[in-house]
């Protein structure tokens, strides 16, 4: 049963709606605010009636009183006519809303209802978003390589500051993981956190999706958007792949980074904003700068705070970690049992190379766990479902074997020959992990000849 608690002066007022309510709500009534404080905290009320005049107390100073010992408790003014001007101060001090003496019995059930769904909701949300930093902040980031721990100390030292920073790795290596542990670190988590990928959006439209439009600014556009660099306001812009980004929209991003000013497509007036700025990217952004496919001076200016992410075959030791949270999560979403690897099967799957990193991982584990009738996975059924281009008796020691002196462009002949040889010719894995694009590995495939 929900609780109200009444400060009203006026006994024979604090008995009639006490006798109104009491079939509904366990009631309180309370006549002295003097010790106010510890009447909450002995009753716990969902709810408090508040007379604005309470003998000689000022019914704002309690007010106060109570929104900051108590702030998810919700008052509702009492007030007479006369009183209007103290009755809108209450509503900004934080009062759910009020009533004009005399109340009626029914107005009153009214508004003690909507203000206790008002508090569920609240509670509900706070929450939910306590869940959600626990989930996303350093707290829920999983790691204790050597390597990947570097980078969670990285995050500790910058996490109260506005700096711009890169996060570099590999394809699924988890820099959008980085990027939401920095916003939710930050004094920046009660915003916006906008993720946009720039890969995926063609790149006609990445610029209307950063900075918006203005009604009428092209055809179709018969509305006004607010890009994702406004709604980032006070909170945090993620752009991810920007490695990805065409030249003519990275001299945008450079004057948003400098001065913090965006121009909406079809204005003519800039507007101010505050946002941090996350970028992240799986390419070598200084052989984009020297190929002319990236601007040097964005370059510095994102480049403030470097995070580099190893790849998971860099951090073996946390292999076992994602396991457990991997089954974890998948016997929970298919109602399964599975308890993990034998000692061959583990083995044989740490020894993996992992070209899509913890991502290719994930998307294993689900698999497994989705399709397996077993409790325990065994090698025969882990090479079920393991990439059927995997040869365990290849490693890495291929790329040991290049004599010193050798001339770089053997090297790299050398390289990307053993490393397609490694995939047996999937040339989007050759790239992943060669870290650079398949369409820069197809000309170098076309550059060497090979087969």
């Amino acid at each position: 049963m929900n609780k109200i608690l009444i400060v009203d002066d006026e006994v024979a007022l604090c008995e009639a709606l006490e006798f109104v309510l009491e079939d509904e709500y366990e009631v309180q009534t309370l006549q002295n605010p003097s010790n106010i404080i510890r009447i909450i905290d002995a009753f716990s009320p969902d709810v408090v009636l508040l007379d604005l005049k309470i003998g000689e107390a000022n019914g704002i100073d309690v007010l106060k009183t109570i929104k900051k010992e108590n702030p998810n408790i919700e008052v509702i003014i009492m007030t007479a006519f006369g009183s209007i001007d103290s009755t809108v101060e209450a509503i900004k001090i934080g009062a759910f809303n009020y009533l004009i003496k005399p109340v009626k019995s029914e107005e009153l059930k009214v508004f003690i209802k909507k203000a206790i769904e008002y508090r569920n909701l609240n509670n509900s949300f706070n929450n939910l978003r306590m869940v959600i930093e626990d989930e996303y902040s350093i707290k829920g980031v999983i790691g204790r390589s050597n390597k990947f721990v570097k980078a969670l100390e990285t995050i500790h030292k910058i996490k109260d500051f506005d700096s711009t920073v890169l996060i570099l790795g590999e394809s699924g290596t988890g820099k959008d993981v980085i990027a939401k542990a920095l916003h939710f670190e930050s004094p920046r988590r009660s915003h916006n956190l906008e993720i946009v990928n720039c890969a995926a959006i063609p790149s006609n439209l990445l610029e209307s999706e950063l900075f918006g439009y203005e009604k009428g600014a092209f055809t179709g556009a018969d509305r006004k958007r607010i890009g994702r660099f406004e709604l980032a306001h006070q909170g945090t812009i993620f752009l991810d792949e920007i490695g990805e980004m065409d030249l003519s929209l990275q001299a945008k991003i450079l004057r948003v980074v400098e001065d913090m000013t965006i121009t909406p497509i079809g204005s003519e007036k800039r507007k101010q904003i505050n946002v941090r700025v996350i970028a992240a990217t799986n390419r070598d952004l200084n052989e984009l700068i020297k190929s002319g496919q990236f601007r040097e001076d964005l370059y510095y200016r994102l480049n403030v705070i470097a995070i580099s992410l190893p790849p998971l075959r860099e951090r073996k030791e946390d292999i076992s970690l994602f396991v457990k949270y991997f089954l974890d999560k998948f016997n929970k979403k298919f109602c399964k049992n599975i308890v993990g690897f034998d000692i061959e099967a583990y083995k044989h799957l740490e020894n993996y190379y992992f070209p899509g990193n913890i991502r290719e991982l994930e998307n294993l584990m689900e698999r497994i766990v989705a399709l397996s009738d077993q409790t325990t996975i065994d090698l025969k059924l882990l090479s079920n479902y393991l990439d059927a281009n995997y040869d365990s008796s290849k490693d890495n020691q291929n790329y040991l074997s290049m004599k010193v002196a050798t001339p770089l462009k053997t090297l790299e002949k050398l390289m990307i020959e053993s490393t397609l040889d490694y995939f047996n010719g999937n040339r989007g894995k050759t790239a992943a992990a060669l870290q650079i694009s398949e369409r820069k590995l197809l000309y170098k495939i076309k550059e060497y000849e090979f087969s």
